[in-house]
């Protein structure tokens, strides 16, 4: 007989010393998978249902999106990393509804992940789907693998980019882009 995720969980929380028949572990196993759900929404989701594009115009300077909050879970610990992605493109023919931004640092981040790897997979996506003249992800977090264990640094944060196109290529677009997340 195949048990079932609930029954592991279960097990789980004997195997860590508690008893998973008390009061208030009685339904956690099913609150965590249900939790689930949210925390790992992130798969099964295509960037290209996402990125509606529209013309552009004759509009071609950086479009931003700062500050778009971050919720991942560490592949290495499974243990909770968030912050901050700052996300940018220079249109090429295309721009996108802003709100498609977040949606995309969020189906990325909302996977078992790693920081970097975010950065790469919102750039790559962006390259691919709207074909801008360069892509930006800036992505600061804070890791709880870092704070709740191991090396144990309270304040530490950190910082990733990944930069595609003239972001990577032209010195002068990768300050201005610095200059406006300041």
């Amino acid at each position: 007989m195949q048990r079932t995720i609930v029954q592991i969980i279960a097990d789980q929380l004997s195997y860590i010393g508690e008893d998973p028949t008390r009061e208030g572990l009685l339904d956690t196993p099913n609150r965590i998978v249900k939790s689930w759900g949210e925390l790992y929404s992130g798969y099964g989701k295509d960037p290209a249902d996402l990125l509606t594009v529209f013309e552009v115009g004759t509009y071609n300077q950086i479009v931003l999106l700062k500050d778009i909050e971050i919720y991942s879970m560490c592949e290495h610990h499974m243990l909770p990393f968030y912050g901050v992605a700052h996300v940018a493109y220079i249109p090429g023919e295309h721009v996108i509804g802003i709100s498609k931004l977040a949606r995309l640092v969020d189906m990325f981040s909302r996977r078992m992940q790693i920081q970097e790897r975010i950065g790469e997979q919102v750039t790559d996506a962006l390259m691919q789907y709207l074909q801008p003249k360069g892509a930006a992800c800036i992505i600061e977090a804070c890791h709880m693998c870092m704070r709740m264990r191991g090396v144990g640094k309270q304040g530490s944060t950190m910082v990733t980019s990944s930069m595609k196109g003239e972001f990577f290529t032209n010195a002068a677009a990768k300050a201005e882009l610095m200059q406006m997340i300041k």
